[in-house]
């Protein structure tokens, strides 16, 4: 990909800040790749006016203008894509996890502490160290690091590492201490994580211990990170439990005035009337949605689910919202026109959501409920009455394929909670979109990783068959998908009139990908009239991100030439 500027306009720099005044005066063409667009599923240009596309078509029309252009980009093949949209996202935790103590990688029990005292040796002067994503359902001794273990790992430091699902979390004795009365809080366990009410805290005291340098360092290495794999925006999922009001503002006030993907701020938190939703909204806050947790995680065994979990007889996880406090919830939400979400995971999480929304409907009027897009994070455990409950209220299910990549099958961790049974029955894409469900895909990073396209990939090829969705669904519901998550039907889409959000990606060839095994699963006819896409078999080679565009601004400037 090469680019021509005229002499006399000097380039913009790199690292500024997307700026609306700039952009509105520079008119870009692209030309000699593919555009994936709607209006012209055969378009090989585009231009660019401002922050808004303002033609897609084909080179040869291009020619017209080519003079007029203030850049003409010459994208030598490259796929134009709308960027991606992750709508699940904790900008700190990923940032920490990016610049910091990351256990993902972790082989086992040995490996992960070793990886903590190189760690806290590297930072000496930090007052508390911060790690996440181990998974000790892959590690050989299969189980977590003892407290013990953890107070030599870190040499008697605050530590806090949270399991990857990021529902309980390992913690040293010195972490403890800064939290008075912390043994005697819901889900305190002696020598074990800990979870809910008794990990909330533990987690408010280690994040109170970072420096604003150490936040702000965080959350622009994950913003860099999202921007160099073609995300455009996110959607910050936070909440008093999670990261604190000072997080969450400073990420706004960050991407505010950064080069970088737009950020959507959700705020987990009740809403009782008219004040809580003015706070919210004074905050910064789109909706008072993300992760107000209905339930926990598989993982940690705290999913609340109508049957027990298959690996612990009798226990059937934790429900921290029954249908009377959703129904509270999202009649004040409505009231105040504001956003309403939940974090339901298990199947009676999930039921109690929809009986909640159902029931806050016939408070405030079904028409009201609907307009608003109220949206459920995750999702997992659904039935056919809860996915026809979706439908009827149309609530916006916020997906993470690379959960069934990450867990699913007949010997993931999934089918160790819940039995093989149960587990295949998780995450039904083609379910909720036969109901007509709206479909927003994320990645709950640091949970799994910032990776659109491997995002798309799981959706496409899901462990389950009967799941799967095509290609071109699962690459919508990732770009436009997010943007109808917050009311913007007119975005996530590259046609005339759209914001000038997206990705330059080297690419192979360009298929038509469906997931029903009876037909063929690509064709490269071009007399189907459909945009192509990359090619997203299982083993094959991913796009790589050229330049990522928001607003008419370079926000990753890729590889030229």
């Amino acid at each position: 990909m090469t680019a021509d500027s005229p002499a006399a306009r000097p380039a913009e720099p790199a690292n500024s800040a997307p700026s609306r005044a700039g952009s509105a005066r520079r008119t870009v063409l692209l030309r000699g790749g593919t555009v994936h667009s709607p209006a012209d599923p055969f378009a090989t240009a585009m231009v660019v006016e401002g922050d808004r596309v303002a033609w897609v078509g084909s080179e040869g029309a291009a020619d017209g203008f080519a003079d007029a252009a203030d850049e003409v980009v010459h994208l030598e093949g490259a796929l134009v894509t709308p960027a991606f949209t992750d709508a699940h996202v904790h900008v700190t935790a990923t940032g920490l996890a990016l610049t910091g103590l990351d256990l993902s990688g972790a082989t086992g029990l040995a490996d992960a502490l070793a990886r903590i005292r190189a760690h806290a040796a590297r930072r000496p002067a930090e007052r508390a160290l911060i790690g996440q994503g181990y998974d000790e359902t892959g590690w050989p001794e299969g189980r977590p690091p003892t407290r013990a273990e953890l107070d030599e790992a870190a040499g008697g430091r605050p530590l806090y590492l949270t399991r990857v699902d990021v529902h309980s979390a390992a913690v040293s004795t010195a972490l403890l201490d800064l939290v008075p009365g912390v043994a005697d809080r819901d889900g305190y366990a002696a020598d074990a994580p800990l979870t809910r009410d008794a990990h909330h805290a533990v987690r408010r005291a280690a994040y109170a211990a970072m420096s604003p340098a150490q936040r702000a360092a965080a959350q622009g290495a994950a913003l860099d990170r999202a921007a160099a794999v073609g995300i455009g925006s996110v959607h910050e999922c936070a909440g008093p439990d999670l990261s604190g009001e000072d997080d969450f503002a400073a990420l706004l006030a960050l991407a505010a005035e950064r080069p970088g993907p737009r950020v959507t701020g959700y705020w987990g938190e009740a809403v009782t009337g008219p004040a809580d939703a003015r706070r919210l909204r004074e905050l910064g806050a789109f909706g008072a949605a993300g992760d107000f947790c209905a339930d926990g995680s598989l993982g940690s065994r705290t999913a609340h689910l109508t049957q027990p979990y298959a690996d612990r007889p009798g226990h059937r996880g934790n429900g921290y919202l029954d249908s009377a406090a959703v129904a509270a919830h999202v009649a004040a939400c409505t009231e105040a026109g504001l956003q309403a979400g939940f974090h339901a995971i298990g199947d009676a999480a999930v039921a109690a959501v929809v009986d909640g929304v159902r029931a806050a409907a016939e408070r405030v009027g079904l028409d009201r409920v609907r307009a608003l897009r109220h949206r459920v994070e995750h999702a997992e455990m659904l039935t056919p009455e809860t996915v026809a409950g979706f439908a009827e209220l149309a609530l916006t299910a916020s997906v993470q394929p690379a959960f069934d990549a990450a867990w699913g099958g007949e010997e993931g961790m999934y089918a160790r909670r819940l039995g093989p049974e149960r587990a295949r029955a998780l995450n039904p894409y083609a379910a909720l979109l036969r109901a007509g469900v709206p479909l927003a895909l994320g990645s709950d990073a640091p949970v799994t990783p910032l990776d659109p396209w491997r995002t798309v990939q799981a959706a496409a090829f899901h462990r389950t068959p009967e799941h799967r969705i095509s290609a071109r669904a699962a690459f919508t519901a990732h770009t436009r998908g997010g943007w109808r998550a917050v009311g913007r039907d007119d975005a996530g889409v590259l046609v005339p009139g759209a914001p000038a959000d997206y990705a330059v990606w080297a690419a192979g060839d360009l298929v038509v990908q469906v997931p029903d095994e009876r037909v063929a699963n690509w064709s490269t006819d071009p007399r189907s009239g459909t945009p192509g896409l990359p090619d997203l078999t299982p083993g094959a080679e991913l796009p790589v991100c050229l330049r990522t565009v928001v607003a008419g601004n370079t926000v990753h400037p890729g590889p030229i030439g």
